[in-house]
């Protein structure tokens, strides 16, 4: 067993809010305890983080790319630990490699590829996002139509097969048959509705059939209309479903967002970035589909001008929850820790700061900025 590691002189968020005068003790790659800091153990490392806000470690379930880049187009190892490494540098511990949609034979790479990280133990990897290629055409937003297609029983198969990690799935409830999302859930994959142009009453028959969220609410889905509620409608109607946001002040204007939050339940909506290579790295373009795409002043538009992923990293994602939403930073640390957590079913281990939780933690000064983050108990200066 190695000496703990304690925090100490941090602003800590607990389930009953920010908690000072607290300190984390973590062992094992665990949080062993929270106790006063007058009762930290003689045997432990202390770290002194000098007032800094103290959270659970950033996790997020779409995540394109990072560091200079596209899972699409590097479906390795080598590729999701240089995304993961990226996206850290701004609190994110835990996250999803997403593939947008792609041939069967990529998706099968992407798999074995997060398969073998997990079993490597790359630092902050989760599972993988399938993002498609099950969805609208008319609703494809940056993503190849022609590579769309509706799974048969071998396909299936193949694109719930990581047996070590989370599978989520996005497609559009209108293209593939109830029996087969049936299938997935049946699989262990999570469910959820995106890149769909579906009637409301469409998507409530997806939603009987076992979706259980929506990808990047608002964007690339029928909207919320008087006579025809829509994708939106259905999205924001629904107590159990989750969804997904991305918060840059492009994607969704804030009073929309703000709306969702009014509608559905606390902890129901979370924050994703949906990354594109730039975050992490100094070249703002990257190659997609064969097309040279540019972030310009943090915006990623394909030449047809449509929304191509985000330039977003999760510590601005939080900033702008405060910030353009008027969130509490407690809710807003929730958004991007604790709700995650618990849609992708790890939030008995994932997303909070209390004993037996992961030592999964980020560090944000006044500015809420990175300090630093600890994945395992083991912090990125260490």
């Amino acid at each position: 067993m190695s000496a703990p590691v304690a925090l100490l002189d941090a602003r800590v968020l607990t389930a009953e809010g920010f908690v000072t005068g607290l300190a984390v003790l973590m062992r094992d790659g665990r949080i062993a305890d929270l106790l006063a800091e007058d009762a930290i153990p003689a045997d432990a490392m202390r770290r002194d983080l000098r007032g800094a806000w103290l959270l659970p470690g950033f996790i997020d379930a779409q995540v394109n790319g990072g560091g200079g880049v596209l899972f699409n187009n590097t479906t390795t190892v080598e590729a999701i630990r240089a995304i993961a490494q990226a996206h850290r540098r701004f609190g994110t511990t835990g996250l999803l490699p997403t593939l947008i949609s792609d041939d069967a034979a990529v998706m099968e790479c992407a798999i074995a590829a997060t398969r073998e990280a997990i079993a490597q133990a790359v630092p902050g990897v989760l599972g993988i996002h399938l993002e498609g290629p099950y969805i609208a055409p008319a609703r494809k937003g940056t993503h190849d139509a022609g590579k769309f297609r509706v799974p048969d029983a071998d396909e299936v198969r193949m694109a719930t097969s990581l047996d070590n990690g989370v599978t989520l799935l996005t497609l559009a409830p209108e293209q593939v048959p109830a029996d087969t999302i049936r299938a997935m859930v049946e699989r262990g994959a999570i469910v959820v509705a995106g890149h769909t142009a579906a009637t409301y009453e469409q998507v409530r028959g997806g939603i009987d059939a076992g979706i259980t969220g929506f990808t990047h609410l608002y964007n690339a889905m029928s909207p919320l209309q008087g006579r025809e509620p829509g994708a939106v409608g259905a999205a924001l109607e629904d107590d159990g479903c989750w969804c997904g946001v991305i918060v840059d002040g492009v994607h969704v204007h804030p009073a929309s967002l703000r709306v969702a939050l009014a509608a559905k339940p606390r902890g129901k909506v979370f924050l994703v970035t949906d990354a594109m290579p730039p975050v992490g790295a100094d070249d703002p373009s990257y190659e997609l589909y064969g097309e040279t795409i540019t972030a310009i002043d943090g915006v990623v538009r394909n030449a047809a001008g449509a929304l191509a992923g985000s330039a977003l990293d999760m510590a601005t994602a939080v900033h702008n929850s405060v910030h353009l939403l008027g969130l509490p930073l407690e809710e807003a640390a929730r958004m991007a820790s604790t709700y995650p957590a618990e849609f992708l079913g790890l939030g008995a281990s994932h997303g909070r700061i209390a004993p037996g939780y992961r030592a999964d933690l980020v560090a944000l000064d006044e500015d809420l900025r990175v300090v630093d983050t600890w994945i395992g108990g083991i912090g990125i200066r260490d």
